[in-house]
């Protein structure tokens, strides 16, 4: 399949959008490069929740649509890559790889143009706000799915870890939930040198603490994984003041919807515990960001036979999230990796990276998998 054809335009696309970053329900003129360009091609776009945008292209079968998905939302990062088309919304940056994967959709909508009439019809949606607030959800209770009669749905996500080039997925479980938590412990300040005097909130921390380790490894299959992490606390004043409060923030992340419930339910209740163990006052807010992206296993086998002389790899599973899991709660779906990582070339750098760089060439193949994709669903 010579896609070469797309290469300037691929090019050219991912430098400009890369200079114009926007971070959620802010994507304004990210919007309207993408607009302008779909109809450049001669294609329709229509809005769609507040700073998205979407492209259906009628085929013979109107009865069967196949989409394909893009975020399009970028960081509050600062960009340190010294390429010459370095951000120009400073303190803001595409370091999670949106606007190669925009490039991507981009590319693959002005091939479909080139093999008219499709068999299927194509859905292809640029979604706004995926890092937060998780827009898949909002543009899933549009009705767009069902409008369009969507069968299935493709999402690509560019992933240093893997060598350029490579395309990777698995089946079933992929991506984690992720919920996020925020906890305040109230107890009484006064004089270290008085401590009979206080409540110790700090005392109560350390035992919420070893609480939580408990959670997965005594009550989740060695076999079912999930995270419970705390990752940034603080409280106090003075180093001879007992602390009036201690606010602690952390993350839960599991592959199925139901352990994730248990282990909230399980935090709340060491936390009813210490409140009687150590006389303090303890505020939970635990928010549920979203569910698990989990690939389907019918469409898996087709997948996977679609891509087995493309460099594909079955990849592990990884407790990162992806609000693409709401489009999968709606139709059958399949995530997938492209590999970006060249040591020679010196893309090295994690997503959310300062430094978070690709060559655009590695794109070619994200439109070849999702050409691929398509071929195999007219089969």
């Amino acid at each position: 399949m010579d896609l070469n054809f797309l290469l300037d335009d691929i090019i050219k696309n991912r430098r400009a959008l890369h200079q114009i970053p926007e971070t959620a329900l802010e994507e304004f003129k990210t919007k309207e490069y993408l607009k302008n360009y779909l109809i450049s091609i001669g294609l329709e776009p229509q809005e769609v929740v507040e700073t998205g945008l979407f492209v259906y292209i009628e085929g013979k079968d109107k009865e069967n649509c196949i989409a394909f998905r893009s975020d399009i939302d970028a960081l509050n990062i600062k960009e340190e890559t010294g390429a010459e088309f370095e951000s120009k919304h400073v303190g803001k940056m595409h370091a999670c790889g949106h606007d190669g994967h925009m490039t991507t959709l981009l590319a693959f909508a002005k091939y479909l143009t080139t093999i008219q009439p499709l068999e299927k019809s194509v859905l292809l949606i640029f979604q706004p706000a995926e890092e937060s607030p998780g827009r898949a959800k909002d543009i899933v209770e549009t009705g767009l799915l069902k409008k369009y009669n969507v069968k299935a749905i493709y999402g690509m996500h560019l992933f240093p870890e893997l060598p350029e080039g490579t395309v990777a997925s698995k089946e079933g479980p992929f991506f984690a939930q992720a919920a996020l938590m925020t906890t305040t412990i109230t107890g009484k300040s006064g004089h270290g040198a008085m401590p009979h005097k206080t409540i110790d909130p700090l005392m109560a921390f350390t035992k919420i603490v070893d609480g939580y380790q408990t959670i997965v490894s005594r009550n989740l299959s060695p076999f079912d994984p999930g995270v419970v992490t705390i990752g940034k606390f603080c409280g106090g004043s003075a180093q001879n003041i007992i602390a009036d409060t201690v606010n602690f923030w952390g993350t839960i992340r599991t592959f199925k919807e139901e352990n994730t419930e248990f282990i909230i339910n399980r935090i709340k209740e060491i936390h009813r515990g210490i409140e009687l163990s150590y006389r303090v006052k303890i505020d939970e807010k635990i928010d549920i960001v979203y569910p698990p992206v989990i690939n389907d296993k019918e469409l898996y086998k087709k997948f996977v036979e679609t891509m087995k002389d493309m460099n594909y790899v079955e990849h592990e599973a990884l407790t990162i999230s992806e609000d693409f899991a709401y489009y999968q709660k709606e139709v059958p779906g399949i995530f997938m990796l492209l590999g970006t990582r060249s040591e020679e070339k010196g893309f090295v750098h994690p997503l959310h990276s300062c430094h978070f760089n690709f060559d655009e060439k590695v794109l070619l193949k994200g439109v070849e998998a999702f050409a691929r994709i398509l071929e195999s669903h007219n089969k």
